[in-house]
């Protein structure tokens, strides 16, 4: 019985398009900025200011496909936790409309703002035991800068995006984007506050195409 269930499966999925058994996506590498944080840190990303352009240390990339998509009717809730006094993650790529909690993990008070013009607030002085957790929604696309009103070193990034396709790449700058559809679109890797690379991209159903940003 087991032996003629397989046989029939492989029959249906024999007849399928090559478009429905694969998946479509585009893969490759950024080349990220040399880092200047000891090999033990590289877990442990923070986001540095030089000469008025943020980035994560140890750098860090976020692809993602620009086109014209349809708009979710609901998306997960994200999170940005305050912890020893650094924001985790340091830098979070988002979806347009995302609502992000910002928890307190630290034994202290935090006072998270943004003067960003994607988005404007302030959630004023909470202790980890407070609640509810506070939340904010991000329902503009563009790069939102954290900061802590009580402890000027830290800082955070939140990247709000309008689309549904979007990865971070690892340490050593490669990625991958499953589930796309196909078309024209434009494949953008976002490196830093001011360094945003871009490159046309024709995608194939049920192919994978590699795409490098040098």
């Amino acid at each position: 019985m087991r032996l003629r269930g397989l046989l029939w499966l492989n029959t249906i999925f024999s007849g399928l398009p090559v478009a429905l058994l694969a998946s479509t996506a585009v893969e490759g590498r950024v080349e990220l900025p040399k880092s200047h944080s000891a090999p033990v840190q590289a877990k442990r990303y923070e986001i540095v200011t030089h000469a008025g352009v943020l980035s994560t240390q140890p750098p860090l990339a976020v692809v993602y496909l620009d086109g014209s998509f349809p708009k979710p009717t609901s998306l997960p809730t994200k999170e940005v936790a305050q912890k020893d006094l650094t924001f985790i993650p340091a830098l979070l790529p988002i979806q347009m409309g995302t609502k992000v909690e910002f928890p307190n993990l630290d034994d202290t008070y935090h006072n998270i703002f943004s003067y960003s013009p994607a988005k404007r607030f302030d959630l004023g002085r909470y202790r980890p035991d407070e609640r509810p957790i506070p939340t904010e929604v991000f329902d503009k696309a563009g790069l939102v800068t954290l900061r802590c009103d009580i402890h000027e070193h830290m800082r955070g990034l939140i990247l709000v995006l309008n689309t549904p396709y979007f990865v971070m790449t690892d340490e050593n700058g490669r990625f991958r984007l499953d589930g796309l559809p196909a078309g024209h679109y434009t494949l953008k890797a976002w490196i830093d506050s001011r360094t945003t690379r871009e490159k046309p991209v024709q995608l194939k159903s049920g192919q994978t195409l590699h795409v490098d940003f040098p």
